[in-house]
């Protein structure tokens, strides 16, 4: 069987040594292929590849060095977050691979439970309950409501926090930059218009409006959930209706297919496509 992904997120952007570290960690047990981070979501993207049985090994072991080195007590950033690593999804790339994502997402909740760090399921695994849902409020928000972890501790770890795992198709996390002059208003009222419900809501696509002060920019911070019914430039188009968009960035790699019709005038910053990555 060919090799299972995983885009784990880590709640660390800023301190390169616990980054390597953390990466030295997955590698133990994958490959570490793609390693994105952001000082001012304090956050950090790492796409990896591994073999089914293998690749819940790579997060349980990450997920141990994430509690070494992150403590979300002293944690600052744009980024909502419930854990030290935060997220981490496995990723099936197609029909074929649906099943074995889920077992591995189930194996490396497990894993990550048995390390100490509660694990909460969430989309297809959990009746498709959200990220968001469980990121409200933070840790404490969590905390908070009473929802009893999938796996590991009745309680979330004092310093990690709890971890979010799931198996899913590819979601296309990507950053659209306004062109100057724009405000966090403007910003904000782009993404509620454009995101799943708003106005001019498209369907599967999650929105924020920021204000990134390290980089001294004014983005609208989107997710589409699946890049076959919505591409990455159909977004672009929606933004620019409203306000000029300077520039994109994708946050981790994306399939060929949810960056068709990408326009050649508008710079998009991004790593290798999937299929280019894993040599499909």
């Amino acid at each position: 069987m060919s090799r299972l992904v995983a885009v784990p997120n880590v709640s660390e952007g800023r301190d390169d040594a616990a980054l390597d570290a953390i990466a030295g960690a997955f590698a133990r047990h994958a490959d570490v292929l793609v390693r994105t981070s952001d000082p001012d979501h304090n956050r950090a993207v790492f796409f990896l590849a591994g073999a089914p049985g293998e690749l819940h090994r790579a997060l349980a072991a990450g997920a141990v060095e994430c509690a070494a080195r992150i403590d979300l007590r002293e944690h600052a950033g744009m980024h909502p977050r419930v854990g030290a690593l935060d997220v981490a999804p496995v990723v099936y790339l197609d029909d074929e691979q649906r099943g074995a994502a889920i077992a591995e997402a189930l194996l490396a909740a497990d894993a990550i439970g048995a390390a100490g760090i509660p694990v909460f399921l969430y989309g297809e695994l959990a009746g498709g309950r959200t990220r968001s849902e469980l990121r409200a409020g933070g840790p404490e928000g969590l905390a908070a409501r009473g929802i009893p972890p999938d796996y590991g501790p009745a309680r979330l770890h004092p310093t990690a926090g709890a971890t979010l795992v799931a198996a899913r198709p590819p979601l296309i996390a990507f950053n659209l930059e306004l062109a100057p002059p724009a405000t966090l208003e403007d910003a904000r009222n782009i993404a509620a218009l454009i995101r799943s419900g708003g106005g001019e809501g498209i369907a599967g696509v999650r929105a924020l409006g920021l204000r990134l002060e390290r980089r001294g920019v004014i983005q609208v911070s989107t997710n589409i959930e699946d890049h076959r019914a919505v591409t990455a430039a159909t977004v672009l188009a929606a933004v620019a209706r409203h306000h000029p968009v300077a520039r994109a960035e994708l946050v981790a790699p994306a399939p060929e297919a949810a960056l068709a019709g990408w326009p050649l005038d508008v710079e998009l910053r991004m790593p290798a496509p999937i299929e280019a990555l894993l040599g499909r």
